[in-house]
């Protein structure tokens, strides 16, 4: 049994904030349980590989050399006593569904699944993963927008939503914001403005933008991105 945890919660869970059990510690998996751990979230690591498994001996609060598609292995562990999981298993999708489909019968409603394929994803939002991730599909796409030069930062969210870090366009400089009709225009929204050698601040309708600012756009995908080549 995992004692190390924090007491359940009336209802036989725990707090989803107090403990992750993250399945398949490869390059994805590794990384999200660090920083977990540096978030102060209590980590239980799953990995079938012993060479894992040593590296990050003594880096998660608890890290397991376990065939996560037993059944029993993962009873033992107290998995089925987790809010929430992780699985970010990267080479064998036969484990990843089957690891996942077993989260799921134990009644663990927030799941989280790396997806190596858009098949792989479709297959694992059928089984009923609310929360599904390509890796490296959405690293690839964040780094095609900064390596295009116009684009400082990115982030896409769901449903068609992204917000993108950028210098203001010449057409909006020298301008209240309120007066520049950027959301009329453009459809889009500056919501965040960073002075040279400042923090960011929140945007509003009296601010007015300089050559060297720094903003954040956001809006709907395309439009984001299409604000941000006008710089």
């Amino acid at each position: 049994m995992a004692d190390w945890l924090h007491p359940r919660r009336p209802g036989g869970r725990r707090s989803p904030s107090n403990a992750v059990v993250v399945i398949g510690l490869g390059r994805f998996g590794s990384a999200l349980a660090l920083e977990l751990m540096a978030a102060g979230t209590e980590v239980l690591g799953i990995d079938a590989d012993p060479d894992i498994v040593q590296g990050l001996n003594g880096q998660l609060t608890q890290v397991v050399r376990a065939d996560s598609t037993k059944e029993e292995a993962l009873r033992q562990l107290s998995v089925p006593d987790f809010d929430l999981a992780v699985v970010g298993i990267g080479t064998d999708v036969e484990a990843s569904i089957l690891t996942t489909s077993l989260l799921l019968s134990f009644g663990i409603d927030d799941v989280w699944a790396k997806a190596l394929s858009e098949p792989h994803g479709r297959i694992l939002r059928q089984l009923g993963v609310g929360h599904v991730v390509f890796p490296e599909h959405d690293m690839g796409r964040r780094v095609a927008h900064l390596v295009r030069g116009t684009v400082l930062d990115y982030i896409q969210f769901e449903d068609d939503f992204a917000m993108v870090k950028t210098r203001p366009p010449a057409e909006v400089v020298g301008h209240r914001l309120g007066d520049s009709g950027i959301r009329t225009r453009h459809q889009v929204t500056i919501v965040a403005v960073k002075r040279p050698g400042e923090g960011f601040t929140y945007a509003t309708a009296d601010t007015v933008l300089e050559p060297d600012d720094v903003v954040i756009v956001a809006g709907r995908t395309k439009l984001a991105e299409r604000f941000a080549q006008r710089t």
